[in-house]
């Protein structure tokens, strides 16, 4: 089943059967027809209707915010804002992607060719429930304009949110065999990779389900993009506001209730401000983030997207205190319905701890303290993941000289997280391979064929 339970009290609004193996072939078969015509639409007609799921989006933000909210408890101020991003990815491809896509004169040696970017054909896109809306929107918008088709398996808890963007691109104009919403089970999975009429998949999720399908994708020689787990690096070098810089980078863990894969989950702080930046960040998270309606413009702390994902982490930090981490405040699943757990901060996490390497994927802040540069360094890149990173101070020549030594496959100074339409997303190591968003997003399912004059 594709269940939607609400996280903040526990009750099942709605149950939908999961697709039977004859329904997964006949919406395969789909994008596969659509392909032959959608390809051959002029780039500008496929621009002009991402540019009008642009405009829709915008003006369902209020919608599609509540949708989010019931099935995987964001807060609502937050879904409206990830409908925002959303709009400007679509706005971005739809303007910017008809120059992308130009062919491209290469001179060579004894003559002239021209690199022409074509699609590849019917794509499958593997999405979480975390950003129900934005984690679509950086797969669909470029692949649309590029003239690939979509088969989007949405995560099993939001088959309204899947709903809704299916209505919104059908509203803008694409064709219905051109964007199918499947309600293919996880299981399913590897017969769709298996099938010929897919000639690639794009996979955002966990470092277990990122192996899973890179295995089948290896397997039948199908392209995959995986963006996977993070555990970031923010790296505080020196400060001369020690109270924003705590505010900011709370800020930046807790949102979305930690349940970002390129939030900062490992703080490291030079030693001479390291028992400051904690007492501060522990009253921060203790006092101003509490659990609450996330459907109120007022919480702060709303539940996890799932019981079981509330025990998770509630686990994992009682599980690093009693191998020797000093838990500072939280740390506790919170009486009562829903899939609540206070806001904690976690110190003394050294590498013999589970704590160290894993991704907390929950309203947790690590702290680390480094004696020197060199030594942030090296804990910020003592990790199995590579996606993201922050490094924080008030010397710009020397947040360069540290951004170009961490290991990743984004680095953002003196802020942390985020994501903008025209800015490359994607990480090394554990983190995935390939990149979304920007001019190289529409490129990771493009044909570049050689053609010698």
């Amino acid at each position: 089943m594709y269940t939607v339970t609400n996280p903040a009290t526990g009750e099942v609004l709605e149950q939908v059967p999961n697709a039977t193996d004859e329904e997964v072939r006949a919406d395969i078969e789909r994008v596969h027809r659509g392909f032959a015509h959608w390809r051959l639409r002029p780039v500008q007609e496929r621009a002009a209707i991402v540019l009008r799921a642009a405009e829709l989006f915008a003006e369902r933000a209020g919608e599609l915010a509540e949708i989010m909210t019931l099935e995987m408890g964001k807060r609502i101020s937050e879904g409206r804002g990830e409908i925002g991003v959303v709009a400007d990815i679509f706005t971005y491809y739809g303007e910017q992607g008809p120059a992308l896509v130009a062919d491209e004169p290469l001179k060579i040696r004894g003559g002239q060719a021209v690199i022409t970017k074509e699609p590849l054909g019917a794509l499958l896109g593997v999405m979480p429930w975390n950003f129900p809306c934005y984690q679509v929107a950086r797969f669909v918008a470029p692949n649309l304009v590029l003239g690939n088709t979509i088969l989007l398996k949405h995560a099993s808890i939001c088959p309204r949110s899947a709903r809704a963007i299916e209505q919104v691109l059908r509203d803008a104009g694409v064709p219905d065999d051109v964007y199918v919403n499947t309600l293919a089970s996880s299981r399913q999975v590897p017969s769709i990779l298996a099938d010929p009429r897919i000639q690639g998949v794009s996979l955002t999720g966990s470092e277990a389900a990122g192996i899973s399908v890179a295995a089948e994708a290896g397997r039948n020689l199908k392209k995959a993009v995986l963006e996977l787990g993070g555990s970031d690096p923010l790296i505080v070098l020196d400060t001369d506001d020690l109270d924003a810089t705590v505010q900011a980078t709370a800020t930046a863990r807790m949102r979305n209730c930690g349940q970002s894969c390129n939030a900062p989950k490992r703080m490291i702080v030079m030693a001479d401000i390291y028992e400051d930046f904690v007492d501060r960040m522990t009253k921060r998270v203790a006092e101003f983030y509490l659990p609450g309606d996330p459907a109120d413009p007022a919480t702060k702390l709303p539940p996890l997207a799932s019981v079981a994902a509330a025990d998770e982490v509630a686990e994992q930090v009682e599980r690093a205190v009693r191998q020797g981490a000093t838990l500072r405040t939280g740390g506790r699943r919170v009486d009562g319905p829903g899939a609540y757990l206070e806001a904690t901060v976690l110190t003394d996490v050294t590498p013999e701890m589970d704590a160290y390497r894993e991704e907390i994927f929950g309203p947790v802040v690590l702290v680390f303290k480094a004696g020197t540069e060199e030594e942030a360094i090296a804990i910020a890149n003592d990790s199995p993941f590579g996606l993201g990173a922050s490094v924080w101070g008030t010397d710009p020549e020397r947040l360069r000289r540290v951004a170009a030594r961490i290991e990743a496959g984004m680095v953002y100074l003196n802020s942390a997280g985020g994501s903008q339409a025209d800015l490359p997303f994607g990480g090394i190591k554990r983190s995935g391979m390939g990149r979304e968003l920007g001019p190289a997003g529409i490129e990771e399912f493009m044909n570049k064929k050689s053609i010698r004059l």
